[in-house]
């Protein structure tokens, strides 16, 4: 058993140490990243407040506006219009642009009549005035320009990836950066990018303020939930464009980074990025300076307005006054859409919206570095105390702890993320599960087996339930062999050869099995074993395999529990026609050699000793004293609840010592006056036989036999007193009767 728990403790140790790898960081295995996205997907959407947060109003290029107005990119000249309506009109606060404007706006014609007018209507004057009355009309760009400027505008560009950029180089303009990196900074894991697309110079210096969309740290499964709040190009830092528009809507409060460091105490000198303090707000970020997007709901978690109602002034002032406005696209030609843990096609545009919403709020969650440590401690104690728990209860109760430690794990998850804490579930949940199936496994290939065998060894001897608990307890039992204390009981049909000899041999069949099988049961429900079936006699004993306590007082109760049972038999009998069937039960006590004995040929879980044999003679005994029950000394002092009546003190066949030996009467609680007065009349005329007062003793034995003349012992007894007048056992007479034969 020691080394089965050491082998399971084991396995469970090896699957722990596989998923601590992946804790550390040495080794990440895909598929748990995976199962860690699932987990998050579910806090997010379980958790999610599916409220509408109208502080910011994203002004959508949707498929309605591209209808009226045109197909996109549109002039210039009406994103101006839209502009100025946006602060003039609708006085908004800040407006965003989840768009890029990389390359010259050609459709005024403006290009074309440059051209004539340089070639063949370069001679014209009247073109020529024309043209310049015309020219800053159908300069798109300059027009689009100027309604940027002293405008809280922050316009969006993308920075390049490596498997992006091709031969082509920068284009546009950069925005101002945050600032420039330090020589510390650059150890930190911030996402560097190598290239970009900036808007037209032209542009950008009118709006002033920038920030990129793109996103390099999207999920493998091409899923939406980190941004970058901040990356390095050319060793600046440059914000996020939810950033930039949060620190406009903020007044330009200084962007500042977060880095905790123990200044090298620890020997590796720990140095990582917390957080952003932004102005109020401190927002918690990654060690690569990203945030989990803390999506509000499904699409629609922020107000919607079509861009061509803007243009054409058709909504109410007051939809859009002082509100946060991002410009950006939701029709699927767009190519804006994206996949986020709410919902598969999702804007881009409102992925920012929800990071603004965030910060403002400050209910982005966070996953500090501390959590790695908090994964190891909770796996080692996750498997702690399974390896623990399971081998040591019922299969039933070992689902029911797994799923209670499921649901505390889920539950410490669920509490924390309310407290905008990310803890790690994938990996607690996969070891609950692995280590609940590899000792339920275990149980059934491993154990089920040494069940099974105990079973096949002990079943036909032992009940069932000894032999569920032996499965439970093998270090309780032993096959070997060993010296205890136990109790045998012997059991015997009287003048078996008599009714043998009456009956043919298909009816004496059916009165043995008949007869032993109610008997067999009486004694496996007193946890009692079957040693051996002898003809008509059966040999049993107790305080083995099993060790147990109470072992002489089960073998009395299932030896009253016999004779009651013969007692119904005996009616069956008779209705059948066959002969009256009587037993003799001898009990007795004491050490005893029990084990697996036998030869190569036959082996039997059995008993031997001089204790065994005694047990054997006193069954013998009880033809010769009449009663049905005889029990040694030994027996009757393990039970002290119990009443006997001495019957003698013996000598038998094969042991020089004398035996006192008795039989059940009843429990004390339960005799009346009359066998108690029985009893104190019977201790009476023992104690004159024994003192050889033959006359007192022999009157004691008459009225005892007059008054119970049922009760053989008596006249036993009046037969002795009769044969010792005649012959007087002399001075030194002990008492002690010797049975000449078993």
């Amino acid at each position: 058993m020691q080394f089965q728990r050491i082998l399971r403790f084991g396995l469970s140790g090896l699957i722990l140490l596989a998923l601590l790898i992946n804790a550390s960081g040495i080794y990440k295995y895909s598929f748990l990243k995976q199962l860690e996205n699932w987990t998050y997907d579910a806090r997010l959407n379980f958790t999610r407040l599916n409220s509408v947060d109208d502080r910011i109003v994203i002004i959508d290029i949707d498929e309605n506006s591209l209808a009226k107005v045109g197909r996109w990119p549109w002039g210039r000249d009406k994103l101006a219009t839209i502009v100025d309506n946006l602060f003039d009109y609708y006085q908004v606060d800040v407006v965003g642009f989840d768009i890029v404007f990389a390359e010259k706006d050609q459709s005024s014609g403006l290009e074309t009549f440059e051209k004539l007018a340089s070639g063949e209507l370069s001679q014209n004057l009247a073109y020529q005035s024309a043209l310049e009355k015309i020219r800053p009309s159908l300069h798109h760009d300059q027009i689009f320009a100027t309604s940027l400027l002293e405008r809280n505008v922050v316009m969006g560009y993308y920075f390049k990836t490596s498997d992006s950029l091709d031969e082509s180089e920068n284009t546009g303009l950069l925005p101002s950066a945050i600032t420039k990196i330090n020589a510390e900074w650059k150890r930190l894991p911030i996402a560097k990018a190598p290239g970009y697309a900036g808007n037209l110079e032209i542009l950008q210096t009118a709006a002033g303020s920038g920030g990129y969309f793109d996103n390099p740290l999207v999920s493998p499964d091409g899923v939406f939930r980190r941004v970058p709040l901040i990356q390095i190009y050319d060793e600046y830092l440059y914000p996020s464009l939810a950033l930039a528009i949060t620190q406009a809507h903020l007044n330009n409060p200084k962007v500042e980074l977060i880095v905790e460091t123990d200044g090298g105490k620890s020997g590796q000198d720990y140095y990582a990025l917390e957080g952003i303090n932004l102005g109020v707000h401190r927002i918690p970020v990654d060690k690569n300076g990203a945030v989990y997007v803390p999506y509000r709901g499904l699409k629609g978690s922020f107000p919607y307005v079509s861009i061509h109602q803007v243009l054409s002034r058709e909504i109410a002032p007051t939809l859009l006054k002082d509100k946060i406005v991002l410009i950006g696209a939701s029709a699927p030609g767009l190519l804006d859409l994206r996949s986020t843990p709410v919902q598969n096609i999702y804007p881009g545009v409102e992925v920012h919206a929800n990071i603004i919403s965030g910060i403002l709020d400050d209910t982005i969650n966070h996953k500090p570095a501390w959590t790695i440590g908090y994964e190891f401690v909770i796996l080692i104690l996750i498997a702690v105390s399974m390896a623990l728990l399971l081998p040591a209860v019922p299969p039933l109760m070992a689902a029911a702890g797994t799923v209670g430690i499921s649901l505390l794990t889920i539950f410490t998850a669920i509490i924390a993320w309310n407290n905008h804490l990310i803890l790690p579930l994938a990996s607690p949940l996969l070891l609950i599960g692995l280590i609940f199936i590899l000792h339920m496994t275990y149980g059934f290939f491993i154990e089920s087996r040494g069940k099974r065998q105990l079973a096949h060894l002990f079943g036909h001897y032992i009940p069932p339930e000894l032999v569920d608990e032996m499965s439970d307890s093998p270090t309780d039992f032993s096959l070997d062999g060993e010296n205890r204390e136990m109790t045998v009981l012997f059991s015997d049909v009287r003048g078996f050869t008599t009714i043998s000899e009456g009956m043919d041999p298909k009816q004496l069949t059916q009165l043995m099995n008949r007869l032993l099988t109610p008997m067999t049961r009486v004694i496996h429900k007193n946890r009692g074993t079957i040693d051996k079936y002898m003809g008509d006699a059966i040999m049993a004993f107790w305080g083995a395999p099993l060790q147990d306590s109470e072992h002489a007082r089960h073998a009395l109760y299932a030896a009253l529990e016999m004779m009651d049972e013969l007692k119904i038999m005996q009616a069956e009998f008779k209705a059948r026609g066959w002969p009256q069937v009587n037993i003799g039960i001898g009990i007795n006590t004491g050490n005893m050699n029990v084990g697996n004995m036998g030869s190569e040929f036959r082996m039997a879980y059995t008993v031997l000793g001089d204790s065994v044999n005694l047990g054997s003679r006193l069954e013998g005994l009880t033809r010769k004293y009449g009663v049905n029950i005889i029990v040694s000394e030994t027996t009757k002092k393990s039970i002290p609840e119990y009443i006997f009546r001495e019957l003698d003190l013996v000598r038998v066949k094969g042991k020089n010592e004398p035996v006192a030996i008795f039989e059940p009467v009843g429990h004390k609680n339960d005799l009346d006056k009359i066998v108690t007065s029985e009893l104190t009349s019977y201790k009476q005329a023992l104690r004159g036989f024994r003192s050889q007062n033959w006359d007192k003793a022999e009157m004691d034995f008459f009225n005892l036999s007059r008054s119970n003349s049922d009760r053989f012992l008596y006249q036993v007894y009046l037969k002795r007193i009769s044969h010792f007048r005649k012959e007087p056992p002399g001075d030194d007479w002990d008492g002690v009767f010797t049975h000449p034969d078993k």
